[in-house]
């Protein structure tokens, strides 16, 4: 079976990836900081099939880095890697001109230095795999210049970056950076409390990165409601089938 590690993942987008996952027959190696979540994420994913792994950390520890990734080897690999953890900077969101420079380092900690740092420990197994495959979480702001959102911003657009580079570096693996679009997470609450506004269910982009997988496009960014193929009647999204 495939495996995977999926960081962040106890809600929101990293939570519906791994149960579609796990639905698809993945093994899955799960990390958050909150261990009561996480174990409840862990669950809801192994009761759709698979074996899954649960470890609670930060992903900013080199140490919780490494256990992520020998588990990975004990079930047998690693085929892709999702880093899906995020950190704001500042919640909720204020402009450049409030935002503390220790907010900023903690986004550029979590949001890059950890993702290459989790690229690096796992890359031997990535290499070993027959489909080896890098995904950053990144997001339109990295892209488009919005209001309070300029150190979360400033960081995905660097882990895009970095993205970029690891493709050309790498070309034997599948890396992407993936733009989820709007969604109802946690995170968005954290950063815009007082925005009542209606947004997808994380579960709702998550055919997208599926397609992805399925299709394997170049190396490349992605957003992931592009990816999704409308059916004949126009109805909902079609779910490609097929784990990689």
């Amino acid at each position: 079976m495939a495996v995977a590690i999926i960081t962040g993942a106890s809600k929101g987008l990293g939570r519906a990836l791994a149960g579609a996952l796990a639905e698809r027959g993945w093994d899955l190696v799960l990390d958050a900081r909150s261990p009561h979540a996480l174990r409840e994420s862990a669950e809801a994913a192994r009761a759709r099939g698979g074996r899954v792994v649960a470890l609670a950390g930060d992903v900013t520890d080199a140490a919780h880095r490494g256990e992520l990734v020998a588990a990975a080897r004990e079930l047998g690999g690693l085929d892709l890697l999702v880093s899906n953890a995020s950190a704001l900077g500042a919640e909720p969101l204020v402009r450049l001109e409030a935002l503390p420079p220790d907010g900023l380092r903690a986004a550029l900690e979590t949001n890059v230095v950890a993702a290459l740092g989790l690229v690096q420990e796992g890359l031997p197994l990535l290499r070993e795999s027959g489909a080896g495959t890098v995904v950053a979480v990144s997001s339109d702001a990295a892209v488009e210049a919005y209001e309070t959102w300029g150190g979360y911003g400033a960081s995905k657009a660097a882990l895009d970056q970095l993205v970029a580079v690891l493709a050309v570096e790498e070309p034997g693996l599948r890396v992407w950076a993936v733009d989820p679009g709007d969604m109802a997470t946690d995170l968005y609450a954290a950063a815009v409390p007082d925005d009542g506004g209606a947004r997808p269910a994380p579960e709702s982009v998550v055919p997208g990165f599926l397609a992805l997988l399925d299709r394997r496009p170049a190396s490349g960014r992605y957003t992931a409601p592009d990816l999704v193929e409308p059916d004949p009647a126009g109805a909902r999204p079609v779910r490609a089938e097929g784990v990689r």
